[in-house]
Order: C-alpha cells, then sequence, then structure tokens
C-alpha cells in the first residue's frame, strides 16, 4: 500500500473486468481483459518487439495464437503465454468462435495500446509511434 492513502480510496479491483483495464494510479502493472470475434483471421497486433517489457497473455475462452520470435503458440482457455522483453511477438482468433483473454502488461505497453487507437495506421506513423515507447514496429506479419 502507497504511504499516505487510504485503501478504501485506491481503486484496485473492477468486477466484472469484462473489455476493461485496471491500472490503479501509482502501480507498474495493468491488466486488461477483451475480446477479438471469430471469423476474422487477421493479427491483432503487428508484429513488434518491446526493449524494455514483457507481455503476458491468459485465454479466458476460445483459442488464440500467439507468435513469439518465429514460433506461433496455440493457447486455448487456461493457456498462457510470455512474450520476454527483445523477442518479436504478436497475437491473432485463428478460430470461427470469439476468444476472451486477459493481457498483463507494464504501464508504457498499456499507454502505446491507447495511442495506436489514435495513430494513423501507415507505416512511418506506426515505426515513429513504437519508437516513442521504447519499442519497434516490424510490420503485419503472415499466417503459417
Amino acid at each position: 500500500m502507497q504511504q499516505g492513502r487510504k485503501p478504501d480510496t485506491w481503486p484496485r479491483m473492477k468486477s466484472p473486468l469484462q473489455g476493461e483495464t485496471l491500472q490503479p494510479e501509482g502501480t507498474f502493472l495493468a491488466i486488461a481483459e477483451w475480446e477479438s470475434p471469430g471469423g476474422e483471421t487477421m493479427w491483432i497486433a503487428p508484429l513488434h518487439i518491446h526493449h524494455e517489457d514483457d507481455e503476458i497473455w491468459y485465454v479466458l475462452e476460445g483459442k488464440l495464437i500467439v507468435r513469439i520470435g518465429t514460433e506461433d503458440l496455440v493457447l486455448e482457455a487456461g493457456g498462457a503465454a510470455i512474450a520476454p522483453r527483445g523477442v518479436a511477438h504478436s497475437y491473432r482468433n485463428p478460430s470461427p468462435e470469439r476468444v476472451r483473454y486477459l493481457l498483463v502488461m507494464p504501464e508504457r505497453v498499456r499507454r502505446l495500446i491507447e495511442a495506436i487507437h489514435t495513430t494513423p495506421r501507415d507505416e512511418t506513423s506506426m515505426r515513429e509511434l513504437f519508437h516513442a515507447f521504447d519499442s519497434e514496429y516490424i510490420g503485419w506479419p503472415h499466417n503459417t
């Protein structure tokens, strides 16, 4: 607990999390529950590298493919994967069914994800944006 803050005024939980991100002020980690509808085979994120940050996925429902380096990991409900800093990664829903998953990330990655949604998707803008968050944009992966 932070000094000078009363525990009852520190928002440390959301129930249910459903589609939301939880990161109490002053904390380093964030957790988000997201979903991707089925029927789409496109990647949810471009292939990228975080030079100082790790990411964790935990599948609640459905199936998720997480590419870490050159390996595609197939995660089903209850499965988890960690993309360590310095390793290229991306992820997608390969199924006609929806996938629900948790993404655990440091604050810098959370802020990068928020910024992606307000930035033009051209290569130059993406490279500059990722660079600003100590990350590297590689491009959209191809299905294997």
